[in-house]
C-alpha cells in the first residue's frame, strides 16, 4: 500500500480558500473540500475508501493543509486559483522505519474517554468525555504504544474544538459535530515498525473525518 502526502498552501487572496479555513466548523468544511479531489461514486464512506486523513495548521508563512491518502489526489478538482499543491509518495520514508529508530512526530487528535456507568445509574451519560492536561498526555502515551511508538518527549497544546452541523443528506443531516482537539508534538522511539505503518495509514483516535488523527513523523536528527 502506497501513502501519498499532499501539501496545500492556499493563496492569501483566495476567498474560496479563506472560507474553508475560517470558523469553528473549519474541519467540517475542509472534509467536503478535500473529498472533492477524489473520484465520485464509491461504495461506502469516501474517506475510508481513499484512506483520507488531513490536518490544517498555521506556519510562519501562513496556513497550510496536509492531506494523506492511499490514492494520489487530483489537484485539478480544486477551484481555480485555490493555492499551490505538492504531492509526494511516502514509500521511501515508510520503508526505512525500523525498531529503535527515533522520530519526531506531530498529531492533532481528539483525546477522549468513555465514562463508566455505575450500578443503579439511570441518568443519561455522555458517550465520551474530552480529556485535557495530564489525562490527555496519558491518553497519547497509550495511543502511541498501541501504534508501535514509545514517546520520549511529549508537548500537548490544546486547540479550539471543531463544532458545527454535519453537512450531509438523510437522517444524519442535522447531526451536531463536536470534537475537542489537542496537538501532540515530540520525539519517540519505534517499538514496532509494522504496527507504526498501520497506524500511519489508519490514523489515531476519533474525529478523523474532521481534521483529527493524522500522525506525521520524520527521522530525528
Amino acid at each position: 500500500m502506497t501513502l501519498w502526502l499532499t501539501r496545500i498552501v492556499p493563496l492569501p487572496y483566495s476567498r474560496e480558500a479563506r472560507r474553508y479555513l475560517s470558523g469553528s466548523d473549519q474541519g467540517i468544511r475542509l472534509h467536503q473540500r478535500i473529498l472533492q479531489m477524489f473520484p465520485d461514486g464509491v461504495q461506502g464512506p469516501a474517506r475510508l475508501s481513499f484512506g483520507v486523513l488531513f490536518r490544517a495548521e498555521e506556519t510562519p508563512c501562513g496556513p497550510q493543509i496536509l492531506l494523506q491518502s492511499q490514492m494520489e489526489p487530483d489537484a485539478s478538482r480544486l477551484p481555480d486559483a485555490y493555492g499551490s499543491v505538492q504531492t509526494r509518495s511516502l514509500e521511501t520514508l515508510l520503508s526505512k522505519l525500523h525498531k529503535g529508530m527515533v522520530v519526531n512526530y506531530r498529531c492533532v487528535a481528539n483525546p477522549v474517554r468513555k465514562p463508566r456507568a455505575t450500578a443503579g445509574e439511570t441518568r443519561k451519560r455522555p458517550p465520551v468525555v474530552a480529556l485535557s492536561g495530564n489525562a490527555a498526555v496519558e491518553w497519547w502515551e497509550r495511543q502511541s504504544n498501541a501504534g508501535g511508538l514509545e514517546p520520549l518527549h511529549i508537548s500537548a497544546l490544546p486547540l479550539a474544538s471543531v463544532r458545527g452541523d454535519r453537512r450531509s443528506q438523510g437522517p444524519t443531516a442535522k447531526q451536531r459535530i463536536q470534537h475537542a482537539r489537542t496537538q501532540f508534538d515530540g520525539t519517540a522511539r519505534i517499538l514496532d515498525a509494522e504496527l507504526l505503518r498501520e497506524k500511519l495509514a489508519t490514523g489515531i483516535g476519533r474525529g478523523k473525518a474532521y481534521g483529527c488523527g493524522l500522525l506525521s513523523i520524520a527521522p530525528a536528527r
